[in-house]
């Protein structure tokens, strides 16, 4: 028996998957729990046709410790279906859904959770998590993690039993609501023996904060460039991580992350976390540049200097990595095409409505809650204010641009009331 005995994973995606092969490796049960939709109708089906058994397959040698098999003991559709004993609820869907996934549950089995894990969670989720899961009459330990550990997808794009991980991580963090929580212990050492480090912090407010989308996608995505790209597509594709004509980044984009930056380190602080410094965390847990387009100095120095000069280097590192400069040039001189991430346009889902791509829609959700943290604490927020403003604009503007044709709930303007009330609720019981 594990620390973490039998575990219940809840998702149907390729992190589901990946996810699972890892917790196979514990001693105790696995399994796994899904919606009731079209696509997780395609991942059961799978399942059932490989007999059971999940499989997650790597693109890098250096990450073959990920690969491996799970044999999944029990399969529920539908999270009202859910029954027996489970200690460890591992979440591996997108931080708007932990309310509504943990509503669906039966209370009972609710109850007798020792823990829950947050795969990516959100600032503010595992307060939300506690809380909610105490006015149902439970009391589980909640563990965040920075993000997910990786680039996991299912080759071919449609769900299935076997997917592939084609980038790892190389330092992840992570945080108990219990403290020398001997769960999280286990997981940082399972993923210790991944190849993934875990860096334990003191909270889940330190952990949920270092996720490196909360300080860029914001910016990257709710402006003009991108949002047309989004949801009024026309001509060639645009970039997520390109310079501009090619993508949004811009000297004026990058001024508007830096301030969403010093906005979100207030909010951060005022929860009783530490702030990061933008540049480092980029360099060291996103990806680097060579020393000669960023120096070390500049590194340890960016919380200290100028705005401007914080600015300069932020652009000169997007700069930086528009080729992979740790690639081997072809022939012609040329290294890889790192940045050609294309932005997805609003596509149509298996019901027929157009839908929003999860960047930016989870990217609204993420941003929204930080926005009603800030009020909730007293912390001025005005470029966080404006980067939603556009972003709702947008979604005003869709029903009018597709007239008479169905749309999904991503395109209505939201206040996620409730998530918030709860998460103010355990702010307050906590101060």
């Amino acid at each position: 028996m594990s620390d973490l005995g039998r575990i219940l994973i809840a998702g149907t995606g390729p992190t589901a998957v990946q996810t699972a092969v890892l917790a196979g490796r514990l001693p105790g049960a696995v399994g796994v729990a899904g919606r009731e939709s079209a696509r997780a109708d395609s991942f059961f089906a799978a399942l059932a046709d490989a007999g059971g058994v999940l499989r997650a397959e790597v693109q890098n040698e250096q990450h073959r410790a990920l690969a491996g098999r799970c044999r999944v003991r029990e399969v529920f559709r539908g999270y009202g279906t859910v029954t027996g004993e489970w200690d460890t609820l591992i979440l591996t869907v997108t931080a708007d859904a932990y309310v509504p996934v943990l509503g669906q549950l039966d209370r009972r089995v609710l109850a007798r959770l020792g823990r829950i894990v947050l795969t990516s969670p959100t600032l503010g989720s595992a307060a939300l998590v506690r809380e909610y899961a105490r006015r149902l009459g439970a009391d589980p330990e909640v563990i965040s993690f920075s993000s997910y550990l990786g680039d996991t997808r299912t080759p071919g794009g449609t769900p299935g039993a076997t997917v592939l991980t084609a980038g790892v991580k190389r330092r992840i963090y992570a945080a108990s609501t219990t403290p020398s929580s001997s769960a999280l212990e286990r997981l940082r050492a399972l993923h210790a023996s991944a190849g993934v480090h875990v860096e334990v912090l003191g909270g889940p407010v330190e952990a949920e904060s270092r996720n490196i989308s909360l300080y860029v996608h914001p910016a990257l995505f709710m402006n003009d460039v991108a949002l047309r790209a989004v949801f009024r597509p026309s001509g060639p594709p645009r970039y997520v991580y390109k310079l501009f004509p090619e993508g949004p980044v811009t000297p004026s984009l990058v001024r508007t992350m830096v301030a969403q930056w010093r906005e979100l380190t207030d909010v951060v602080v005022a929860l009783g976390g530490a702030g990061v410094n933008l540049l480092a965390f980029m360099l060291d847990d996103s990806y680097p540049v060579r020393p000669e387009s960023i120096g070390p100095d500049d590194v340890a120095r960016f919380e200290e200097l100028p705005a401007v000069h914080q600015e300069y280097l932020v652009y000169v590192r997007y700069a930086s990595l528009l080729i992979d400069p740790f690639s081997e040039p072809d022939g012609d001189g040329r290294y890889f095409d790192f940045s050609a991430v294309p932005i997805r346009p609003v596509f149509r889902s298996e019901t027929g409505e157009w839908d929003v791509p999860r960047m930016p829609r989870e990217d609204y959700y993420r941003t929204k809650v930080i926005q009603g943290l800030a009020r909730q604490l007293g912390v001025a927020c005005p470029t966080i204010d404006g980067l939603l403003a556009a972003y709702e604009d947008e979604l005003r503007r869709a029903p009018g641009e597709r007239a008479g044709e169905p749309l999904s709930a991503a395109f209505v303007v939201q206040d996620f009331g409730t998530d918030l009330d709860i998460i103010r609720t355990a702010i307050g019981k906590a101060s």
